[in-house]
Protein backbone atom coordinates (compact mmCIF):
# COMPACT_ATOMS: atom_id res chain seq x y z
CA UNK A 1 0.00 0.00 0.00
CA UNK A 2 1.87 3.24 -1.06
CA UNK A 3 1.48 6.74 1.14
CA UNK A 4 -1.33 8.01 -1.58
CA UNK A 5 -3.26 4.69 -1.66
CA UNK A 6 -6.49 5.53 0.63
CA UNK A 7 -8.14 2.41 2.74
CA UNK A 8 -11.51 1.22 1.21
CA UNK A 9 -14.28 -0.18 2.60
CA UNK A 10 -15.23 -3.73 1.00
CA UNK A 11 -17.84 -4.96 2.75
CA UNK A 12 -20.57 -4.14 4.85
CA UNK A 13 -23.93 -5.84 6.68
CA UNK A 14 -26.38 -4.81 8.90
CA UNK A 15 -29.11 -6.52 11.12
CA UNK A 16 -32.59 -5.95 10.28
CA UNK A 17 -33.81 -2.51 12.13
CA UNK A 18 -36.45 -3.03 15.08
CA UNK A 19 -36.77 -2.12 18.52
CA UNK A 20 -36.42 -5.57 20.22
CA UNK A 21 -34.91 -8.62 18.54
CA UNK A 22 -35.33 -11.97 19.11
CA UNK A 23 -31.66 -13.04 19.17
CA UNK A 24 -28.86 -11.46 21.91
CA UNK A 25 -26.72 -8.76 21.21
CA UNK A 26 -23.56 -10.89 20.48
CA UNK A 27 -25.56 -13.27 18.05
CA UNK A 28 -26.55 -9.85 16.31
CA UNK A 29 -23.16 -8.75 16.07
CA UNK A 30 -21.45 -12.10 14.66
CA UNK A 31 -24.50 -12.08 12.04
CA UNK A 32 -23.67 -8.49 10.71
CA UNK A 33 -20.12 -9.27 10.83
CA UNK A 34 -20.54 -12.71 8.67
CA UNK A 35 -22.42 -10.33 6.09
CA UNK A 36 -20.19 -7.87 5.99
CA UNK A 37 -17.30 -10.10 5.44
CA UNK A 38 -19.19 -11.99 2.76
CA UNK A 39 -20.39 -8.96 0.95
CA UNK A 40 -16.17 -8.50 0.75
CA UNK A 41 -16.16 -11.32 -1.07
CA UNK A 42 -13.68 -12.63 1.50
CA UNK A 43 -14.07 -15.66 4.14
CA UNK A 44 -13.31 -15.40 8.29
CA UNK A 45 -9.92 -16.31 7.83
CA UNK A 46 -8.96 -13.45 5.43
CA UNK A 47 -9.54 -11.04 8.30
CA UNK A 48 -6.53 -10.12 10.35
CA UNK A 49 -7.42 -6.96 12.04
CA UNK A 50 -10.15 -5.93 14.54
CA UNK A 51 -11.28 -2.21 15.43
CA UNK A 52 -14.51 -1.04 16.96
CA UNK A 53 -15.07 1.65 19.88
CA UNK A 54 -13.20 1.53 23.64
CA UNK A 55 -16.02 2.18 25.93
CA UNK A 56 -19.08 -0.62 25.10
CA UNK A 57 -18.13 -3.33 22.51
CA UNK A 58 -14.89 -4.18 24.90
CA UNK A 59 -17.49 -4.94 27.78
CA UNK A 60 -20.56 -6.46 25.60
CA UNK A 61 -19.03 -8.26 22.90
CA UNK A 62 -15.54 -8.22 23.11
CA UNK A 63 -12.95 -8.42 20.02
CA UNK A 64 -11.94 -12.16 21.38
CA UNK A 65 -15.32 -13.54 21.65
CA UNK A 66 -15.72 -11.86 18.03
CA UNK A 67 -12.42 -13.92 16.61
CA UNK A 68 -12.77 -17.19 18.08
CA UNK A 69 -16.68 -17.06 16.52
CA UNK A 70 -15.36 -16.34 13.37
CA UNK A 71 -12.00 -18.23 13.24
CA UNK A 72 -10.05 -14.71 12.99
CA UNK A 73 -6.58 -15.15 13.77
CA UNK A 74 -5.50 -11.40 14.78
CA UNK A 75 -2.46 -9.35 14.19
CA UNK A 76 -3.92 -5.57 14.84
CA UNK A 77 -6.12 -5.23 17.59
CA UNK A 78 -7.18 -1.24 18.46
CA UNK A 79 -10.40 0.35 20.07
CA UNK A 80 -11.08 4.10 19.89
CA UNK A 81 -13.24 6.50 21.77
CA UNK A 82 -16.99 5.32 21.97
CA UNK A 83 -20.11 5.51 19.85
CA UNK A 84 -20.09 7.50 17.10
CA UNK A 85 -16.82 8.52 17.29
CA UNK A 86 -15.31 5.84 17.38
CA UNK A 87 -16.96 3.92 14.61
CA UNK A 88 -16.37 7.05 12.04
CA UNK A 89 -13.00 6.97 12.89
CA UNK A 90 -12.63 3.31 12.59
CA UNK A 91 -10.93 3.53 9.24
CA UNK A 92 -7.94 5.48 10.78
CA UNK A 93 -7.23 2.74 12.76
CA UNK A 94 -7.35 -0.05 9.85
CA UNK A 95 -5.49 2.80 7.57
CA UNK A 96 -2.81 2.70 10.14
CA UNK A 97 -2.45 -0.57 10.41
CA UNK A 98 -2.59 -1.72 7.04
CA UNK A 99 -0.14 0.63 5.86
CA UNK A 100 2.10 -0.76 8.19
CA UNK A 101 1.87 -3.90 7.16
CA UNK A 102 0.46 -4.88 10.93
CA UNK A 103 -2.97 -6.21 8.88
CA UNK A 104 -4.41 -6.77 5.51
CA UNK A 105 -8.21 -6.89 5.81
CA UNK A 106 -9.59 -5.16 9.17
CA UNK A 107 -13.31 -5.44 10.25
CA UNK A 108 -15.36 -2.88 12.70
CA UNK A 109 -18.24 -4.07 14.24
CA UNK A 110 -20.81 -2.33 16.53
CA UNK A 111 -24.14 -3.12 18.12
CA UNK A 112 -26.30 -2.51 20.71
CA UNK A 113 -29.31 -3.64 22.96
CA UNK A 114 -30.50 -0.90 24.43
CA UNK A 115 -34.07 -2.20 23.18
CA UNK A 116 -34.23 -5.15 25.35
CA UNK A 117 -31.69 -4.18 28.37
CA UNK A 118 -33.38 -2.56 31.69
CA UNK A 119 -32.56 0.91 31.11
CA UNK A 120 -31.49 1.11 27.46
CA UNK A 121 -29.45 4.21 26.71
CA UNK A 122 -31.12 5.99 29.81
CA UNK A 123 -27.82 3.53 31.66
CA UNK A 124 -24.97 4.34 29.79
CA UNK A 125 -24.92 7.53 31.68
CA UNK A 126 -24.64 5.85 34.84
CA UNK A 127 -21.08 5.53 33.81
CA UNK A 128 -20.19 9.06 35.33
CA UNK A 129 -20.32 9.72 38.85
CA UNK A 130 -21.08 12.97 39.04
CA UNK A 131 -24.09 12.85 37.15
CA UNK A 132 -25.61 9.98 39.16
CA UNK A 133 -24.57 12.23 42.65
CA UNK A 134 -25.96 15.76 40.68
CA UNK A 135 -27.74 15.29 37.88
CA UNK A 136 -30.59 12.11 37.73
CA UNK A 137 -31.68 13.31 40.93
CA UNK A 138 -32.97 16.41 39.99
CA UNK A 139 -34.37 15.47 36.93
CA UNK A 140 -31.37 15.74 34.37
CA UNK A 141 -32.18 11.64 34.12
CA UNK A 142 -31.03 11.20 30.37
CA UNK A 143 -30.29 12.73 26.81
CA UNK A 144 -33.59 13.83 26.20
CA UNK A 145 -33.23 16.35 29.00
CA UNK A 146 -28.88 17.24 27.97
CA UNK A 147 -30.39 18.04 24.66
CA UNK A 148 -33.81 19.69 25.71
CA UNK A 149 -31.30 21.89 27.42
CA UNK A 150 -29.62 22.72 23.96
CA UNK A 151 -32.27 23.19 22.22
CA UNK A 152 -34.23 25.61 24.67
CA UNK A 153 -30.87 27.89 24.38
CA UNK A 154 -30.30 27.72 20.61
CA UNK A 155 -34.20 29.18 20.00
CA UNK A 156 -32.99 31.74 22.64
CA UNK A 157 -29.97 33.06 20.97
CA UNK A 158 -31.22 32.27 17.12
CA UNK A 159 -34.92 32.31 17.45
CA UNK A 160 -35.47 28.65 15.90
CA UNK A 161 -38.81 27.43 15.68
CA UNK A 162 -40.53 24.36 16.33
CA UNK A 163 -41.13 24.25 12.90
CA UNK A 164 -37.54 24.20 11.97
CA UNK A 165 -37.14 20.81 13.71
CA UNK A 166 -39.91 19.47 12.44
CA UNK A 167 -38.64 19.57 9.22
CA UNK A 168 -35.23 17.61 9.83
CA UNK A 169 -37.58 15.20 11.83
CA UNK A 170 -40.08 15.12 9.15
CA UNK A 171 -37.43 14.65 6.23
CA UNK A 172 -35.77 12.05 7.66
CA UNK A 173 -38.84 9.97 7.50
CA UNK A 174 -39.53 10.39 3.80
CA UNK A 175 -35.93 9.43 3.43
CA UNK A 176 -36.47 6.41 5.87
CA UNK A 177 -39.68 4.97 4.44
CA UNK A 178 -37.71 4.93 1.37
CA UNK A 179 -35.85 2.09 2.27
CA UNK A 180 -38.55 0.23 3.33
CA UNK A 181 -36.51 -1.11 6.48
CA UNK A 182 -36.50 1.03 8.71
CA UNK A 183 -37.84 0.23 11.93
CA UNK A 184 -39.94 3.65 11.78
CA UNK A 185 -42.92 2.66 9.65
CA UNK A 186 -45.66 5.38 9.38
CA UNK A 187 -45.23 8.79 7.52
CA UNK A 188 -44.69 11.97 9.66
CA UNK A 189 -46.24 15.10 9.01
CA UNK A 190 -45.87 18.75 10.12
CA UNK A 191 -49.13 18.18 11.77
CA UNK A 192 -48.46 15.07 13.48
CA UNK A 193 -45.16 16.30 14.66
CA UNK A 194 -46.99 19.94 16.25
CA UNK A 195 -49.72 17.07 17.79
CA UNK A 196 -46.93 15.01 19.03
CA UNK A 197 -46.05 14.26 22.82
CA UNK A 198 -43.57 16.32 24.22
CA UNK A 199 -40.68 14.61 26.19
CA UNK A 200 -38.37 16.92 27.53
CA UNK A 201 -39.38 20.82 26.55
CA UNK A 202 -39.09 22.25 23.70
CA UNK A 203 -37.91 18.17 22.32
CA UNK A 204 -41.19 16.26 21.09
CA UNK A 205 -41.38 12.23 20.36
CA UNK A 206 -40.12 12.60 16.82
CA UNK A 207 -37.50 14.99 17.62
CA UNK A 208 -35.90 11.62 19.34
CA UNK A 209 -33.81 9.08 18.21
CA UNK A 210 -35.45 5.19 18.49
CA UNK A 211 -34.63 2.51 20.70
CA UNK A 212 -32.89 -0.82 18.98
CA UNK A 213 -31.36 -3.77 18.90
CA UNK A 214 -29.27 -4.04 15.98
CA UNK A 215 -25.40 -4.52 14.77
CA UNK A 216 -23.48 -3.44 11.74
CA UNK A 217 -19.69 -4.00 10.18
CA UNK A 218 -17.74 -3.03 7.40
CA UNK A 219 -14.56 -4.53 5.86
CA UNK A 220 -11.56 -2.36 5.32
CA UNK A 221 -8.75 -2.95 2.83
CA UNK A 222 -6.23 -1.43 1.02
CA UNK A 223 -6.91 -0.20 -2.46
CA UNK A 224 -4.65 -2.48 -4.57
CA UNK A 225 -6.37 -5.65 -2.65
CA UNK A 226 -9.83 -4.15 -2.84
CA UNK A 227 -9.27 -4.45 -7.09
CA UNK A 228 -9.74 -8.01 -6.18
CA UNK A 229 -12.58 -7.76 -4.47
CA UNK A 230 -16.23 -8.51 -5.17
CA UNK A 231 -17.94 -5.51 -4.84
CA UNK A 232 -16.90 -1.51 -6.19
CA UNK A 233 -14.42 -0.03 -3.28
CA UNK A 234 -15.43 3.18 -1.25
CA UNK A 235 -12.59 5.24 -0.89
CA UNK A 236 -12.15 6.54 2.73
CA UNK A 237 -10.39 9.99 1.48
CA UNK A 238 -10.36 12.27 4.82
CA UNK A 239 -10.36 11.03 8.47
CA UNK A 240 -10.34 13.33 11.23
CA UNK A 241 -11.33 12.90 15.24
CA UNK A 242 -11.13 15.45 17.65
CA UNK A 243 -12.87 16.23 21.33
CA UNK A 244 -13.38 18.97 24.04
CA UNK A 245 -11.23 18.97 27.09
CA UNK A 246 -13.91 17.99 28.98
CA UNK A 247 -15.43 14.89 31.04
CA UNK A 248 -18.18 12.71 30.58
CA UNK A 249 -19.84 14.23 33.68
CA UNK A 250 -19.19 17.31 32.28
CA UNK A 251 -20.05 17.97 28.69
CA UNK A 252 -23.76 18.12 28.36
CA UNK A 253 -24.53 20.61 31.04
CA UNK A 254 -21.28 22.09 32.32
CA UNK A 255 -20.13 23.08 29.02
CA UNK A 256 -18.93 27.04 28.88
CA UNK A 257 -20.37 27.37 25.59
CA UNK A 258 -23.78 25.27 24.92
CA UNK A 259 -23.89 26.14 21.13
CA UNK A 260 -20.64 24.85 19.65
CA UNK A 261 -19.37 21.32 19.58
CA UNK A 262 -15.55 22.20 18.88
CA UNK A 263 -14.37 19.01 18.04
CA UNK A 264 -17.12 18.59 15.02
CA UNK A 265 -15.36 21.79 13.68
CA UNK A 266 -11.91 20.54 13.96
CA UNK A 267 -12.45 17.20 13.08
CA UNK A 268 -14.37 18.72 10.29
CA UNK A 269 -11.59 20.23 9.35
CA UNK A 270 -8.75 17.93 9.63
CA UNK A 271 -10.87 15.56 7.16
CA UNK A 272 -11.01 18.36 4.67
CA UNK A 273 -7.46 18.72 4.56
CA UNK A 274 -6.52 15.36 4.26
CA UNK A 275 -8.80 14.43 2.16
CA UNK A 276 -8.25 17.61 -0.45
CA UNK A 277 -12.34 17.87 -0.07
CA UNK A 278 -13.95 20.84 0.30
CA UNK A 279 -17.54 20.64 2.37
CA UNK A 280 -18.67 22.00 -1.42
CA UNK A 281 -17.87 18.78 -2.80
CA UNK A 282 -20.26 16.54 -0.46
CA UNK A 283 -23.33 15.44 -2.12
CA UNK A 284 -25.08 13.95 0.89
CA UNK A 285 -24.01 13.94 4.35
CA UNK A 286 -25.45 11.10 7.21
CA UNK A 287 -24.62 13.27 10.40
CA UNK A 288 -25.47 11.40 13.71
CA UNK A 289 -29.01 12.36 15.08
CA UNK A 290 -29.74 11.27 17.98
CA UNK A 291 -32.04 14.39 18.11
CA UNK A 292 -33.18 17.01 15.52
CA UNK A 293 -31.24 19.89 17.84
CA UNK A 294 -28.07 17.35 17.64
CA UNK A 295 -28.12 17.06 14.10
CA UNK A 296 -28.71 20.56 13.52
CA UNK A 297 -26.03 22.02 15.28
CA UNK A 298 -23.36 19.70 13.94
CA UNK A 299 -24.11 20.68 10.05
CA UNK A 300 -23.03 24.03 11.76
CA UNK A 301 -20.09 22.88 13.65
CA UNK A 302 -18.48 21.13 10.61
CA UNK A 303 -18.99 23.73 8.19
CA UNK A 304 -22.17 23.67 5.99
CA UNK A 305 -22.95 27.06 7.25
CA UNK A 306 -22.94 29.65 9.84
CA UNK A 307 -23.92 29.18 13.10
CA UNK A 308 -27.36 30.09 13.80
CA UNK A 309 -28.30 29.78 10.02
CA UNK A 310 -28.46 25.60 9.85
CA UNK A 311 -32.24 25.99 9.30
CA UNK A 312 -32.49 28.33 6.56
CA UNK A 313 -29.74 26.60 4.94
CA UNK A 314 -31.43 23.20 5.29
CA UNK A 315 -34.79 24.98 4.41
CA UNK A 316 -33.33 26.36 0.82
CA UNK A 317 -31.40 23.54 0.28
CA UNK A 318 -33.73 20.49 0.45
CA UNK A 319 -32.29 17.47 2.68
CA UNK A 320 -34.44 14.37 1.47
CA UNK A 321 -32.87 12.25 -1.02
CA UNK A 322 -34.04 13.90 -4.18
CA UNK A 323 -33.01 17.22 -2.45
CA UNK A 324 -30.00 19.50 -3.13
CA UNK A 325 -28.35 18.66 0.36
CA UNK A 326 -29.37 14.98 1.15
CA UNK A 327 -29.22 14.53 5.07
CA UNK A 328 -29.24 11.01 6.86
CA UNK A 329 -30.36 9.09 3.37
CA UNK A 330 -31.83 6.13 5.30
CA UNK A 331 -33.54 8.13 7.81
CA UNK A 332 -30.31 8.04 10.17
CA UNK A 333 -30.80 7.13 14.54
CA UNK A 334 -34.79 9.25 14.12
CA UNK A 335 -36.31 7.11 11.70
CA UNK A 336 -34.20 4.37 10.56
CA UNK A 337 -32.45 3.02 14.01
CA UNK A 338 -30.35 3.78 16.76
CA UNK A 339 -27.14 1.97 16.64
CA UNK A 340 -24.99 4.66 17.86
CA UNK A 341 -23.67 5.43 13.83
CA UNK A 342 -22.13 2.23 12.63
CA UNK A 343 -25.70 2.32 10.27
CA UNK A 344 -24.49 5.91 8.82
CA UNK A 345 -21.22 4.40 7.75
CA UNK A 346 -23.56 1.50 6.29
CA UNK A 347 -25.94 3.75 4.46
CA UNK A 348 -22.81 6.26 2.95
CA UNK A 349 -20.92 3.06 1.35
CA UNK A 350 -24.11 1.47 0.17
CA UNK A 351 -25.14 4.89 -1.60
CA UNK A 352 -21.57 5.53 -3.45
CA UNK A 353 -21.80 2.15 -4.84
CA UNK A 354 -25.11 3.16 -5.91
CA UNK A 355 -26.91 0.37 -4.08
CA UNK A 356 -29.65 2.34 -2.49
CA UNK A 357 -32.28 1.68 -4.11
CA UNK A 358 -35.59 3.83 -3.38
CA UNK A 359 -33.59 6.50 -1.28
CA UNK A 360 -30.41 6.32 -3.78
CA UNK A 361 -29.26 9.98 -4.26
CA UNK A 362 -28.82 10.66 -7.75
CA UNK A 363 -24.69 10.62 -9.00
CA UNK A 364 -23.29 10.38 -5.53
CA UNK A 365 -19.90 10.53 -5.63
CA UNK A 366 -18.96 12.07 -2.31
CA UNK A 367 -20.22 11.93 0.80
CA UNK A 368 -19.43 12.95 4.76
CA UNK A 369 -20.15 10.73 7.84
CA UNK A 370 -20.06 12.83 11.09
CA UNK A 371 -20.00 10.54 14.45
CA UNK A 372 -21.00 12.63 17.79
CA UNK A 373 -19.78 10.88 21.02
CA UNK A 374 -19.42 13.52 22.97
CA UNK A 375 -16.85 14.99 23.91
CA UNK A 376 -15.33 13.08 21.10
CA UNK A 377 -16.11 13.32 17.14
CA UNK A 378 -14.94 12.19 14.13
CA UNK A 379 -15.73 13.02 10.35
CA UNK A 380 -15.09 10.79 7.71
CA UNK A 381 -15.08 11.71 4.37
CA UNK A 382 -16.07 8.49 1.68
CA UNK A 383 -15.85 9.13 -2.33
CA UNK A 384 -16.51 6.12 -4.70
Amino acid sequence: MSHHDPVCIVGIGETPPVRRSDKNLRQLVIDASIEAIADAGLSPSDIDGIVTDSVIMPNSVPHEYVAAQLGIDRTFDAALSYGGAGIVCAPMLAEMAIRAGRAKNVLCYFGVDWGSIPAGPYGFHDLYPAKTAYEKPFGFSGQPSYFALWARRYMHEYGLKEEDLAMIAVNQRKNALLTGRSQARSELTLEDYMNSRVISDPLRVPDCCLISDGAGAFVMTSAERAKDLRKPPVNVLGVGFAMETMTGDDIFTQKPDLMHIPGAAEAGRQACERSGISLDDVDFAEIYDCFTISCLMQIEDIGFCKKGEAADFLRSKGTTVDGGFPVNTHGGLLSYSYRLGVEHVVEAVRQLRGEAGANQVKNARIGLVGGLSMPDYGVAILGR
